[in-house]
C-alpha cells in the first residue's frame, strides 16, 4: 500500500518520527447491511490522495508530516479486531500524534476512540457527521455493528454530538435522550442552511471527528452502502467540522463507509480531499 499523499511528500514529511498525522488504513467490512464495498475504501482514498495538491484552503497540512502505517488486520472476532485498532491508536496518541483512521465500515470507530481515550487517560467528545444515528443496542445480532457503534461509545462514557442524521429508529431516539446526545439533524441543517454549530457548554475539549461519508447527500456521494437523500453539501459539512473545532483540540479522526465505484474516481477523490482539509483545520 502506498502512502497517503505519496506523490507530494518529502522524505521528512512522511517519516513517522516527526509526523503530526498518522494514517491508519482499516479495510473492515463485516457488518454492512445494504450495499457492500467498504473494504476497498482505504486503498481508494490513499490512491486518490495522490491527485491532491499540497495546498488547500486551510493551508499546507502535509508540512506538519503525514505518515502512513500498515493496514490493521481485520480477520478474527470483532472484539479482537477492535482491540488491534485500539492498540494502534493508543500508541499514536501517546507519541503526541493524531491518528487518522481510514475505513472501512463505521464499527471501527469504537476501537479507534477506545485507543485514543486510553492513550489520553480521559474521555473524549465525539463529533459525528452521518446519515444514521448508529445508536442501536445491537443490529442483526451484532453488538459491534456499524449501526450500534455510537451506543457502545456512549455506554463507555464519551460525549456525542451528531450532525446530518436523517434515518433513525425509536430505540435511537430514546438513546439520545438517555445519553444527553447533542444533535441537529439533516433536514434542519439543510433547509435552514446551517453552516456553523456551537457545541454545548461542558462538552469535552478533546474532540474526535467521525465522518461517515453517507452524511453527505447522495448527489455528491453515491459511493456508499447506505445512501439517504437530503444530506449535507460538501462545504456545509466542512464548515460544521470547522466550527466544532473552535476552541477545542482534535485528538483523532476517522472517515468511513466509502464503497468505491469502479465507474468513477470522483467519490474517492472527494473523500481524500475531505480527509486532507480536516487535517488542515487541525494543523
Amino acid at each position: 500500500m502506498a502512502d497517503f499523499l505519496d506523490s507530494e511528500l518529502t522524505g521528512a514529511e512522511r517519516n513517522i518520527v516527526g509526523a503530526k498525522f498518522v494514517i491508519v488504513p482499516m479495510p473492515l467490512e463485516r457488518t454492512v447491511s445494504y450495499g457492500s464495498g467498504t473494504a476497498g475504501g482505504p486503498d481508494a482514498i490513499i490512491e486518490a490522495s495522490n491527485e491532491l495538491e499540497r495546498i488547500c484552503p486551510e493551508g499546507e497540512p502535509c508540512s506538519k508530516g503525514i505518515a502512513t502505517v500498515d493496514a490493521v488486520l481485520c480477520e478474527g472476532d470483532l472484539p479482537d479486531v477492535m482491540e488491534r485498532l485500539a492498540r494502534q491508536t493508543q500508541t499514536i496518541v501517546t507519541q503526541g500524534k493524531i491518528p487518522v483512521t481510514l475505513g472501512g465500515e463505521h464499527s471501527l470507530t469504537y476501537g479507534a476512540v477506545k485507543g485514543v481515550s486510553e492513550g489520553l487517560g480521559r474521555k473524549v467528545g465525539i463529533v459525528q457527521i452521518d446519515a444514521h444515528a448508529d445508536l442501536r443496542i445491537a443490529y442483526q445480532g451484532e453488538e459491534h455493528s456499524h449501526a450500534s457503534v455510537m451506543h457502545l461509545l456512549c455506554e463507555d462514557g464519551h460525549s456525542l454530538a451528531q450532525y446530518g442524521v436523517r434515518a433513525l429508529c425509536q430505540q435511537e431516539v430514546d438513546s439520545r435522550a438517555r445519553n444527553g446526545v447533542t444533535f441537529i439533524d439533516g433536514e434542519e441543517l439543510v433547509t435552514k442552511n446551517i453552516n456553523s454549530i456551537e457545541l454545548p457548554e461542558g462538552f469535552p475539549e478533546d474532540i474526535y471527528i467521525s465522518f461517515d461519508v453517507d452524511g453527505l447527500d447522495p448527489s455528491i456521494m453515491p459511493a456508499t452502502g447506505t445512501p439517504v437523500p437530503g444530506g449535507l453539501g460538501y462545504y456545509q459539512a466542512l464548515n460544521i467540522v470547522r466550527s466544532a473545532l473552535v476552541g477545542r483540540r482534535c485528538v483523532g479522526m476517522d472517515i468511513v463507509e466509502l464503497a468505491p465505484n469502479r465507474d468513477s474516481q470522483a467519490w474517492d477523490f472527494t473523500t481524500a480531499q475531505i480527509v486532507y482539509r480536516i487535517m488542515g483545520m487541525v494543523a
